[in-house]
């Protein structure tokens, strides 16, 4: 068995096989959602496969992170994969932890400076079980009722914080970032007596799924819920939209409890690795 590039005749088996593993297969899904195949967007993709079977594909986007699906593959494929990578400038690599490190292992990946890798918590949720919190003088607001010097803080804050995310200018990619949610309309912040008291947001999304990322409560403010409440709000809005389930993975043992005591049950580990280069990555 051996990998070839996919052609448009090939998504209608595609998208059943990414949804057959969804927890996994966000940033594969949301997009080609986005940007179809070959797009020459950033994150447009190209995707190889299995070539028979259906048993698993590859996609790299145009910035150069991998994003493999292939629960199933052997170390023969496996083995198979190193021309894609021969000299391909890689941003790095991420989806289910035991997936990341096979590829980490091709000697034409292990032959890039890998900066970074980081294994968290993966959960999922049916957003028919989803739980609020007490949320009593809490409301939700878009991100673009924030002050954006304020959203742009936050997210440097973060992008220092957060383990394994390979980011050699905080304030230059939190500047992008946030540009990029306001584009999107994919962030949202929580407001208390009139002051933004935390941020959340969708980093990938398709029709039916959303999954959180980039939650961010400033330090003076944590223990008191709010990013929790942050999270379970742009669901619960998610939700009325016609959302049916939603995906994270977590960077702290308070975030694990803060996300299962809303309904998120455990669903595995996801995996981030980033090598050296210029183009930023953030989760």
């Amino acid at each position: 068995m051996s990998w070839r590039a996919v052609t448009e005749a090939d998504l209608g088996w595609i998208e059943p096989f990414l949804r057959d593993h969804v927890q996994s297969s966000m940033f594969l899904l949301g997009n080609l959602e986005q940007h179809g195949l070959g797009s020459d967007a950033p994150r447009g993709l190209k995707i190889w496969a299995l070539d028979s079977g259906r048993q698993g594909i590859l996609g790299v986007t145009n910035e150069g992170m991998v994003l493999p699906q292939a629960p199933m593959m052997t170390d023969d494929e496996l083995s198979q994969l190193g021309p894609i990578f021969d000299e391909r400038s890689l941003m790095g690599c991420c989806g289910e932890a035991a997936q990341v490190a096979q590829i980490l292992a091709i000697p034409e990946v292990r032959a890039q400076k890998l900066v970074s890798h980081d294994t968290q918590p993966h959960f999922v949720m049916s957003l028919e079980d989803l739980r609020l919190p007490e949320i009593g003088g809490l409301t939700l607001v878009p991100l673009e009722a924030a002050p954006r010097d304020l959203a742009t803080s936050w997210r440097e804050a973060y992008l220092t914080e957060v383990p394994g995310l390979a980011v050699s200018d905080p304030v230059l990619t939190a500047q992008k970032d946030i540009h990029g949610y306001l584009e999107r309309n994919s962030h949202r912040v929580v407001m208390r007596d009139g002051h933004p008291v935390a941020m959340t947001g969708f980093n990938a999304q398709t029709s039916d799924v959303v999954q959180i990322g980039g939650v961010f409560t400033p330090p003076e403010l944590r223990g008191q819920g709010l990013a929790r409440a942050a999270v379970a709000l742009h669901l619960a809005e998610a939700r009325d939209a016609g959302k049916t389930h939603a995906t994270l993975f977590a960077a702290s043992e308070a975030a694990v409890r803060a996300y299962e005591s809303i309904g998120f049950k455990p669903c595995g580990r996801f995996a981030m690795a980033f090598f050296d280069m210029n183009v930023e990555a953030t989760a």
